[in-house]
């Protein structure tokens, strides 16, 4: 499986938990929809990656990776402290100059 260098960086850094770094793949006003929730902005962005890891402390197994043109997604194995654990998400990523400009996680 081919994993493009800006999907591996969004990989390694959930799975250090560096939310600065993690932070710093997405766009100035990219947009994360997650547990029915829109965060926007990197400082929103960095808000909800800190307390995903603090409460989850999941980790990500890449399965696949596919992409058409700007559009990327990303199917994982997560694993952490919640219940179910671990799930199979999918990771919907809008991508732009080299950046995340959209992230919607789904099950």
């Amino acid at each position: 499986m081919e994993i493009p260098q800006l999907v591996a960086k969004f990989i390694e850094t959930q799975n250090t938990y560096d939310s600065e770094a993690y932070t710093e793949c997405f766009t100035e006003t990219a947009t994360v929809h997650d547990e029915g929730k829109v965060h926007t902005g990197k400082e929103e962005i960095r808000a909800w990656i800190e307390d995903a890891n603090e409460r989850y402390r999941s980790v990500m197994k890449p399965l696949q990776y596919d992409e058409s043109g700007s559009n990327g997604m990303l199917t994982a194995e997560v694993s952490g402290t919640f219940p179910g654990s671990p799930i199979v998400l999918k990771f919907h990523l809008g991508l732009k100059d080299g950046f995340i400009e959209s992230l919607n996680v789904t099950g």
